[in-house]
């Protein structure tokens, strides 16, 4: 099976195994393991922060995120289609009790002059705006990547209104690859920032958190809060060192797939690409001038077998290209298309 349906569908590689079995571990829930440990200190140094925690999951790195920054009934702007809106079970409402101030923004990437007027200092009918989120690259903008200055135009304006910054990097490095930049100078524009490492890096699980070392401290303790901490997980933290060892340069290979991808189905009448260009190795494109579903059509590619995503009644197909898609494979994937549309 070609699946194209996300990047999480990577599986570890034989060397990434051995790596994982070979780890020395302790208890980390009591920072005793030492492989844990060293991840933390990995990504801290990545990212320029002072520490970083592991933990489960990306989701949970933005809940913790959100807990932290914020107190019960502040509020959090951020794009309308990013996942703590869209894919985090509610999440923050739950976890956080904050409140979600959704931006429409090009491609996922708002500007400072778009969310000015929500910035709000709170008072006895209204909510106060406590952080803004961003997400790097951006999901359902198309695998879009900020650029800098609107980062530092983000930076200036949330110290004005005394206001934090935290960055969903779940594929920060696929933005660091393809812009060229270092993973520090994105984070140095927010308070808080977070990689996942089970995506185009082809780790199994985990993400890291990495923020200021007052801010990792009270992270900890949501950690144990929210049912995080673990015991002798330095054999899936290891998967995450050497993902960052080795997988990272190879994330130009996805990007270049992506295009790949996304020239071959240009050229299919009636498929119109959506959020484009790509910049790195999400690609979203329309299916609904050809009368069928996203969902009809990814059950016509399976029989193929390839598979993409796309749910209910809507038209709009997602492709995204990682560790276990290869270049023939994507040419194998535009030919299945051609074929279910024929």
């Amino acid at each position: 099976m070609i699946d194209l349906s996300s990047d999480t569908a990577t599986r570890p590689t034989a060397a990434m195994r051995r790596f994982m079995a070979e780890a020395p571990v302790g208890d980390e829930q009591i920072r005793e393991d030492p492989t844990v440990n060293a991840l933390q200190e990995q990504v801290a140094a990545l990212t320029g922060k002072q520490a970083a925690l592991f933990l489960p999951s990306g989701t949970m790195c933005n809940a913790i995120a959100f807990a932290v920054h914020c107190r019960r009934g502040d509020a959090v702007i951020l794009d309308q289609f990013a996942h703590p809106v869209i894919a985090e079970a509610g999440g923050p409402a739950v976890l956080a009790n904050v409140l979600l101030r959704p931006v429409a923004a090009v491609r996922g990437r708002f500007t400072a002059a778009q969310i000015r007027p929500l910035l709000d200092p709170g008072g006895t009918h209204s909510s106060r705006t406590s952080l803004i989120s961003v997400e790097n690259t951006t999901n359902m903008g198309g695998g879009a990547v900020w650029d800098l200055e609107r980062l530092a135009e983000l930076r200036d304006l949330a110290d004005e209104h005394e206001v934090a910054l935290h960055m969903d990097g779940a594929r920060l490095m696929n933005a660091v690859v393809a812009s060229g930049q270092p993973a520090t100078a994105f984070a140095s524009h927010v308070d808080t920032v977070w990689i996942d490492l089970s995506k185009g890096l082809g780790a199994p699980v985990g993400a890291v958190l990495a923020g200021a070392a007052a801010f990792i401290d009270e992270a900890r303790r949501f950690k144990h809060l929210f049912g995080g901490a673990m015991r002798q997980a330095g054999i899936i933290a290891a998967a995450g060192t050497y993902a960052l060892e080795h997988h990272v340069d190879r994330l130009s290979e996805d990007h270049a797939n992506a295009k790949l991808l996304e020239a071959g189905l240009a050229a299919i009448p009636g498929i119109e690409l959506v959020n484009g260009p790509v910049e790195t190795n999400i690609l979203f494109f329309d299916v609904g001038s050809l009368g069928i579903t996203a969902a009809e059509l990814n059950e016509r590619l399976m029989a193929h077998g390839v598979r993409m995503s796309g749910r209910g009644q809507g038209s709009v197909v997602r492709a995204v290209t990682h560790l276990d898609v290869s270049r023939n494979d994507c040419e194998r994937a535009v030919s299945a298309v051609q074929a279910v549309i024929a």
